[in-house]
């Protein structure tokens, strides 16, 4: 079995255009979640999200391009831009025949079904744009990658609704450690903040209408966002031999489904998640300094995630760092778990632990270290990434500092 490491990250969202500028607002305690503009928005009932603004896709794709990809695909290619920069890394002869793409999405193209709908219903218009299929489908953004890298290796898209990246990412970790691909772009992306993708979700009833707080005793519901999250990981020898830069070795990964509720999270298979991905990385409990917490703001996830984690950790529950960075970019759904690895990047490779911001109140039943509103120096020898999805379906990544 072969180590695996991370070598390369880019993302954007709604805390910065790539990574620097995302992990110096992490650092800030920054909130990316603000107004909503876009159409229609005052037949919503909820008006705020983590968007991504400033975004020019005419500066980055041309027109041809523009045809072919819906934001989750445009997101998506820009943050794998910048991993595949940052990693130093060039896709040549043998390697690009090995290596892949595995990426994650719960909607894909979301902005292209919801503007397509509007041509058809609203419109009474008979035709759409003959690229419509290519467009929206989930596995456009992986193919894409694909196609701009020549990567021809294992390939595909993952789809677990808010589990969708950290599933990508673990079962990436696991194809480079079986040796089956040396290196693959994994992560996840996400475009939903559009008229019909937030108004599906206001039907759910769990949306905040004026902050995320996460493990706040006032929380009130979550907050979507959107962008995307693209990591390298690397087989450690062929880094080693090309002498890239490691920003964190990816050590376990463990999945599982709760096999109970469509919506309501289960305390039992988040804590089998959690332990899972401790026995696969041969990790113990005390070496595990943070937990990026899955932290939604939802009365009743927050609650089951720190009960389930105080199940795991036990007496050790108490020295943990938790924090939820969905406070600060928003729940960007399938991209999410990918946009919050890059904090489990920054407290292991720069001892700076991300804080949950908008925290006012403790709860009782959040009775952990939620490193409230204000980023704090610590040194961290390893950390859990956690994603639980609606369908129970859980996925929680282990990773060491390098």
């Amino acid at each position: 079995m072969k180590r695996v490491v991370i070598t390369g990250a880019g993302t954007i969202n709604a805390l910065g255009h790539s990574l620097a500028e995302t992990l110096a607002a992490m650092r800030e305690g920054r909130c990316g979640i603000g107004p909503l503009e876009l159409r229609d928005v005052d037949r919503l009932s909820v008006r705020i999200g983590g968007q991504v603004r400033g975004f020019d896709p005419t500066a980055r794709f041309d027109r041809q391009q523009l045809a072919l990809y819906d934001r989750f695909t445009q997101y998506t290619l820009a943050a794998a831009q910048e991993a595949v920069e940052h990693a130093g890394i060039s896709f040549d002869g043998e390697l690009a025949l090995r290596a892949g793409v595995v990426f994650g999405t719960a909607g894909g193209g979301v902005g292209t079904w919801d503007e397509n709908y509007r041509t058809v219903y609203e419109a009474g218009k008979n035709r759409v744009h003959p690229f419509v299929v290519p467009k929206l489908m989930h596995n456009a953004a992986a193919s894409h990658v694909s196609i701009r890298y020549g990567l021809r290796g294992p390939s595909f898209t993952v789809s677990t609704a808010c589990a969708s990246s950290n599933h990508a990412m673990g079962l990436a970790f696991q194809m480079v450690r079986s040796g089956a691909a040396p290196v693959i772009l994994t992560g996840g992306a996400e475009a939903m903040l559009c008229f019909g993708g937030v108004k599906a979700w206001e039907g759910l009833r769990v949306m905040s209408k004026d902050a995320c707080r996460p493990f706040s005793a006032n929380r009130n519901g979550m907050v979507q966002g959107e962008g995307a999250g693209v990591f390298v990981f690397e087989d450690y020898d062929h880094a080693r031999a090309r002498g890239a830069e490691i920003l964190c070795e990816v050590a376990g990964f463990a999945m599982t489904s709760d096999a109970a509720d469509i919506v309501t999270p289960s305390r039992e298979g988040a804590a089998r998640a959690m332990a899972g991905a401790l026995a696969d990385a041969g990790m113990a409990t005390e070496e595990v300094g943070y937990v990026n917490a899955h932290g939604t703001g939802t009365a009743v996830n927050d609650r089951v995630e720190c009960a389930a984690i105080a199940d795991v950790f036990g007496a050790h529950a108490d020295r943990l760092m938790v924090s939820s960075t969905k406070s600060m970019h928003g729940h960007a759904i399938g991209g999410t778990g990918a946009i919050e690895l890059a904090a489990c990047i920054m407290a292991l490779r720069d001892g700076v632990i991300a804080p949950t911001v908008n925290f006012e109140q403790p709860d009782p039943d959040c009775p952990l270290d939620v490193v409230p509103n204000e980023a704090r120096e610590a040194r961290v020898d390893a950390a859990l990434s956690n994603a639980f999805s609606f369908g129970g379906l859980n996925a929680v990544l282990a990773l060491r500092r390098l």
